[in-house]
């Protein structure tokens, strides 16, 4: 009975308009992170502009927050807006962090396989601008969306396998050389697949949203 009379009560859309922003942050922050990934000496600049969308995303993400506090009416459940926007920050945070790791240890060069990574991560950052949007007209998306979280789950499924691959050829490579290359090396791995768990995390929050509202 709740859910039929909340149906008919006018809803606050500017939760699509800052989720917008975010997720074409998201996108720039990813961008900056695999151009940090071809190495060299720009590498430090591309580390700071990832930085920065990160900040940019953690405002996006205050307003969302305070928006579900003041909003009577929210297009879905708090809690799913709550969740939703933390997971796609948590996204952004990890590219921080990896950032953060290449300018403590001072990398200037990466392997084929964390290049590989930044690839993916850009086209989870792409998948997540395009299935937002569909989330103002659930059922007539539930399909596409559907579609869209299904391959963020694949994408995230191909870095686990890099993020492993990547490993066995660091450890061959440094197995009888500097053991700190491999730390810092299995660091950087480690924080890029987590930016890509986050961006699952993202997924399955979709697909919650989804099964409550169809």
């Amino acid at each position: 009975m709740l859910r039929w009379f909340r149906a008919f009560l006018p809803k606050e859309e500017r939760f699509f308009d800052l989720f917008a922003r975010h997720a074409q942050t998201s996108v720039q922050c990813s961008l900056a992170l695999q151009d940090m990934l071809k190495g060299g000496d720009e590498t430090p600049v591309f580390c700071q502009r990832v930085n920065q969308f990160e900040n940019d995303a953690d405002n996006v993400t205050r307003e969302v927050l305070t928006a579900v506090r003041r909003t009577f009416i929210t297009p879905f459940d708090r809690g799913d807006i709550k969740n939703l926007i933390t997971s796609m920050d948590d996204a952004v945070d990890q590219m921080q962090q990896t950032a953060k790791a290449v300018m403590l240890f001072e990398v200037r060069e990466f392997e084929p396989p964390m290049r590989e990574m930044g690839t993916l991560i850009v086209e989870c950052a792409n998948l997540v601008v395009r299935a937002l949007p569909l989330l103002q007209a659930i059922g007539q998306n539930v399909s596409l969306l559907t579609q869209i979280t299904e391959e963020l789950t694949k994408l995230e499924g191909r870095v686990d396998d890099l993020h492993d691959i990547g490993l066995k050829e660091l450890y061959l490579k440094h197995r009888n050389a500097n053991t700190m290359d491999f730390i810092v090396g299995a660091e950087i791995y480690d924080h890029l697949e987590k930016v890509a768990d986050r961006f699952d995390d993202v997924a399955n929050e979709i697909n919650s949203i989804v099964i409550e509202q169809v």
